[in-house]
Order: structure tokens, then C-alpha cells, then sequence
């Protein structure tokens, strides 16, 4: 069976209003999921940095970020959407959702092959405001039906 999770890591800030990447680290390591989608992973400005670096994914945790879009080097997600996997795991292809929005928004997904399974997953965090989410909603739901017949699990 494939554990999958989603988790909102808020920019690694805990409620004790620090950032702590090895707290969030920790969590992830709890949680044990094969397939992990983060909300609010990466930084909002500037080169908009991985709330956790990336090398600290290889040495600290079981898991690798799911390349999104080359060209970023301390990012790991797509408006703050990003994708995790096992180590092992196989990530035949992934990219990123553009939505209909106000604000910047997106998704992400990747076609993942863990052992015998093949499945694509779709990570997202929708407006909040309510205002475009069934906009957002559609737009994921055909993304996922002009793809290849998988198993598809939705996450945000």
C-alpha cells in the first residue's frame, strides 16, 4: 500500500513565529508517507528559496523534491506547491499547473512509480478567498482527464 500526505508547512514557521527546516523535517519523518505535496514550501519573494534547503532533504530526510522547474536552485516548489517522494521512488514526469486566479497561484503534478504501482499525484493549495477556487478546480480536473489513464490522487 502507498501512504500518500499532504501537509501545510506554512514557510517553516512554527507558532513560535521561528523557522525551523530540521522541525518541519521532523514532521515529514512522523507522517512516513511514500508521497508527500507541501503547501506554502517555498519563500514568497526574492528568489523564492525552499523554506527548507535542499540539501537538507538528502541529508536529513528519506525524501527528494520532485523537480518542477529547472533553472531555480533553491526553490522546490511552484507557488509554494511542491512535491515530495521516498528515496527509490520513480518520477517518470512532472511540471507545473498554471491556474485561473487573482492571486498567484498553481499546482503540481507527477506521474511517480513506487514499486509495481504507477500513479499521478496532483498537489494544489486553491484560493482561499473562494472566489476562483471551482475555476482552479476545473482547470486540475482537466489537466488530469487530457493525461494518460492513471490512478490519480488529488492533495491540497
Amino acid at each position: 500500500m502507498i501512504k500518500v500526505a499532504s501537509y501545510n508547512m506554512r514557510k517553516g514557521i512554527g507558532l513560535d513565529r521561528r523557522r525551523d527546516p530540521g522541525r518541519v523535517l521532523s514532521v515529514l519523518g512522523e507522517l512516513d508517507a511514500d508521497i508527500v505535496a507541501l503547501q506554502e514550501a517555498d519563500r514568497r519573494f526574492g528568489t523564492r528559496a525552499s523554506a527548507i534547503p535542499p540539501h537538507m532533504f538528502e541529508d536529513h530526510s528519506d525524501y527528494v523534491p520532485v523537480d518542477l522547474l529547472s533553472g531555480r536552485p533553491y526553490a522546490i516548489g511552484w507557488h509554494g506547491n511542491a512535491l515530495l517522494v521516498r528515496k527509490g521512488a520513480v518520477v517518470e514526469e512532472s511540471h507545473a499547473l498554471h491556474l485561473p486566479t487573482l492571486e498567484p497561484r498553481g499546482a503540481v503534478a507527477a506521474t511517480v512509480r513506487i514499486g509495481d504501482t504507477r500513479l499521478r499525484v496532483v498537489g494544489m493549495h486553491l484560493d482561499i478567498s473562494g472566489l476562483r477556487r471551482r475555476q482552479q478546480a476545473r482547470a486540475i480536473l482537466n489537466h488530469v482527464a487530457e493525461g494518460e489513464e492513471l490512478p490519480t490522487i488529488l492533495m491540497g
